[in-house]
């Protein structure tokens, strides 16, 4: 078992496949071949069928049993080298709109949070439309201060693609990069190298904790919201994907259901 778990292992990395979704896919792989005990070779359809029912019976969400089901495939597909055909649909996702924060919500949460480089990390989170990854990877020579951009590399899916930033938080980014190299993080930590997510998902959920915001809004939330303001805005769906980094057109296009003007016209029959 052992064994197949390190092939796995390094035929992801070969892929160029994030740290995070190797993690997940030998986590799965792993509860899996201990449940199937022996004969890891074969494809047993019944079998994967009764592990997934008693995955989503034990109360995982609909992500994690898809995540469990494309590590099995492949496993079999390309470890294994398997002809057998894994016939079995994905189970149906949630179709939950994501916690946008308005314009006022963001500039009260950006407003009280003391620490400067802290505000700037939420800040830029926000007005880019960065992921937390994105944010605590971002290095100083991914700015370019006169065009207002940054270069994003090996972002997810180990793709890069260029976003934008305002002029407002320009001089804020000049003092925080003052003499400083490069190659240095832009939200270094004070232990040197870079921030972990945690520290930064913790510097937005204490920056909430501090208002009367009821939403249930993460880190997350930021990006989310540049993508429906930039809509709101006027800027084309496909733009806004670009910016995001989607790959289907169809992930920035949920973005239109929060932010959808014929809806918000329509009066509602109790005057």
């Amino acid at each position: 078992m052992e064994k197949y778990l390190k092939q796995v292992e390094n035929e992801l990395k070969m892929r160029n496949y994030s740290p995070k979704t190797i993690k997940s896919y030998l986590g799965c792989l792993d509860y899996y071949l201990r449940a199937k005990k022996d004969n890891f070779e074969k494809v047993d359809i019944d079998f994967i069928r009764g592990f997934l029912l008693k995955k989503k019976e034990s109360g995982l969400s609909s992500n994690t049993i898809n995540v469990y089901l494309h590590s099995i495939k492949f496993f079999y597909s390309d470890i294994i080298k398997s002809n057998s055909q894994i016939n079995l649909k994905f189970a149906k996702t949630a179709g939950k709109l994501p916690v946008v924060l308005s314009r006022s919500e963001i500039q009260i949460i950006i407003g009280g949070i003391a620490n400067a480089k802290h505000r700037l990390l939420i800040s830029l989170a926000y007005a880019s439309g960065l992921r937390v990854s994105e944010a605590i990877n971002l290095k100083i020579k991914d700015i370019d201060l006169e065009e207002l951009t940054i270069h994003l590399k090996g972002a997810k899916g180990n793709k890069d693609r260029i976003t934008i930033f305002p002029k407002k938080i320009k001089n804020d980014i000049i003092n925080l990069i003052a003499n400083r190299p490069g190659n240095d993080y832009l939200f270094s930590s004070e232990r040197g190298g870079k921030l972990t997510e945690r520290t930064a998902q913790k510097v937005f959920e204490n920056a909430l904790r501090k208002t009367n915001i009821q939403k249930d809004a993460t880190f997350h939330s930021l990006r989310h919201s540049f993508a429906t303001h930039l809509l709101e805005n006027g800027v084309d769906v496909r733009y806004v994907q670009e910016l995001l980094g989607h790959q289907n057109i169809r992930t920035t296009q949920l973005y239109t259901k929060v932010t959808n003007p014929a809806i918000k016209n329509i009066k509602s029959p109790l005057e």
